[in-house]
């Protein structure tokens, strides 16, 4: 697992991730799939290995931001025989989010999925979700677990304008959009939740581990 430089090389794990060195303190953990990302999450939050200062998630990769002078090479190797936790028995706070579902995308997503609407709205509130990882805007959080028959591809023309609180699907994700910008999500609803406020202590309402369950408002 070293490499010529001292430092660790890429190298798998049991479960097929990749672990390879990061800019000077850093550690890039590349994993099959969402869920094995979300394992290893919540694995790496409950063993607190040492010196290992944060964790960032994203769609197949987790990054490691090491304590500077950590020994990188021990880090990479607890990690990669790191069990992860089930999918389905991570423990984790519960935020619930009402929603009208009323979205201009509404009736298209019915026809690409030959579903009712009746059904989606039943489909989108009937399971929690997970918080996968956050990106594209402060506080937008891609949300994991989403029924099969709702996925959908983006929109073929992207939304110059889609307005805070507005509610999508896109392929394997569920989100809500924190604030105004453009975006080629499918809209199925809204909701007056506030994803983002930097008066609050965290800022972004929804943060990598946590359950999310969509209601009907």
């Amino acid at each position: 697992m070293i490499s010529g430089s001292g430092r660790p090389g890429p190298a798998r794990s049991r479960d097929h991730r990749e672990i390879r060195p990061y800019g000077e303190d850093g550690l890039l953990v590349e994993v099959p799939e969402p869920d094995g990302v979300l394992g290893l999450y919540a694995a790496l939050a409950a063993a607190s290995i040492d010196g290992v200062e944060e964790v960032i998630p994203a769609a197949c990769t987790l990054l490691l931001r090491l304590r500077p002078g950590a020994d990188s090479d021990r880090v990479a190797r607890e990690v990669g025989s790191l069990p992860s936790l089930d999918p389905d028995r991570r423990p984790g706070e519960l935020v619930e989010i009402p929603v009208t579902y009323d979205g201009p995308d509404l009736d298209d997503v019915a026809v690409l999925t030959k579903l009712s609407v009746e059904q989606i709205v039943a489909l989108h509130t009937g399971r929690e979700l997970t918080v996968a990882f956050c990106g594209f805007a402060p506080g937008f959080a891609y949300l994991s677990g989403l029924p099969k028959d709702l996925q959908v591809s983006r929109r073929d023309e992207p939304r110059t304008r889609v307005p805070a609180g507005s509610v999508g699907l896109a392929g394997d994700w569920t989100g809500v959009y924190p604030r105004e910008s453009p975006g080629g999500w499918q809209l199925i609803g809204r909701t007056d939740v506030v994803l983002w406020d930097l008066e609050r202590d965290a800022p972004a309402l929804l943060r990598p581990g946590l359950r999310v369950r969509f209601t009907v408002a």
